[in-house]
């Protein structure tokens, strides 16, 4: 009870303080801490924005003016660097390839993380624990581990420098993370809404598609943000994997060092175009992934 009375006292004593500040100076610091927050904030978004903003500056250059005088903009504009991208196949079909087996590993692993991670938030049997740590344990391992059983495997098979191929490889990495990050959504949403639907008459697949994934859009969007990310910038497996036919656009940039040197302009401009699908997709899922953030696992 004393600890009370002294902790008001002190609270009171504080308002009183408080309040003899006058309301001007009040403002004023108020515009003093706006003014700091505004200034680290412009300063993070400059040193964020200016490597992009040199990369695209090196793809509007020719390489003698790049490997000559530094400049921070183009003092010759030229778009011969993206004009070749989009006129040689070898190159714009590694974009090509990328996105094809990219969208493939999201709609793989939405299939089968959906219904997982439903598994794993409604219902409890022998040993889920462990078969739910033991799925993380693949998030552990580096890629690097799977490359000759991969290799192999695909090869006898005839899956070898595919598109699936590397899509199948990403899953052992992506299915897990998916099947995390939605058990901890699904496990948000109560389970009367299941018995609800049931006594309304609702069979599981229609409650599970109008109803259940309507909830938890914020994490599918949280969760294709994340398996695009990871499939889109792996290079180790997706390079091993393929030779020819299916080679992403991370091995074809290598191809720019050649004997007479590297082809600077060319590797920029491909680099930006590398950036603009990571864009789009942020863009479009901008919404769930702001309030995934702040729900679920994640």
């Amino acid at each position: 009870m004393a600890y009370q009375i002294e902790n008001t006292q002190q609270g009171e004593k504080y308002n009183t303080i408080f309040s003899k500040v006058p309301a001007a100076e009040r403002r004023k610091r108020n515009s003093r801490s706006r003014l700091r927050k505004r200034i680290l904030l412009g300063t993070y978004i400059v040193l964020l924005m200016l490597p992009i903003y040199w990369l695209l500056n090196m793809s509007l250059q020719t390489n003698s003016e790049i490997l000559g005088s530094m400049t921070l903009w183009p003092q010759n504009l030229t778009f011969d660097n993206y004009i070749g991208i989009f006129t040689d196949s070898s190159w714009y079909m590694g974009y090509v390839n990328s996105i094809l087996y990219v969208v493939m590993n999201m709609i793989i692993t939405m299939l089968v993380a959906l219904p997982a991670a439903y598994a794993f938030s409604r219902y409890k049997f022998i040993g889920d624990k462990h078969l739910f740590f033991w799925l993380l344990t693949n998030l552990m391992a580096p890629p690097a581990v799977f490359l000759l059983p991969y290799f192999q495997l695909y090869y006898s098979v005839g899956l070898f420098d595919t598109h699936i191929a590397v899509a199948l490889a990403h899953c052992l990495f992506n299915i897990p993370l998916a099947i995390w990050i939605l058990e901890g959504f699904m496990s948000s949403v109560p389970k009367e809404i299941d018995e609800t639907a049931y006594i309304d008459g609702y069979s599981f697949p229609k409650f599970f598609v109008k109803i259940f994934i309507p909830m938890i859009s914020s994490g599918i969007g949280v969760v294709l943000f994340f398996l695009f990310m990871f499939s889109w910038v792996e290079l180790l497996l997706a390079r091993t994997l393929t030779s020819t036919d299916a080679q992403p656009i991370g091995m074809i940039m290598t191809r720019t060092s050649t004997a007479s040197g590297i082809d600077w302009g060319t590797l920029a401009a491909a680099g930006m175009l590398t950036i603009i699908p990571g864009i789009l997709v942020v863009y479009f899922v901008r919404n769930h992934i702001a309030k995934g953030f702040a729900l679920g696992r994640t």
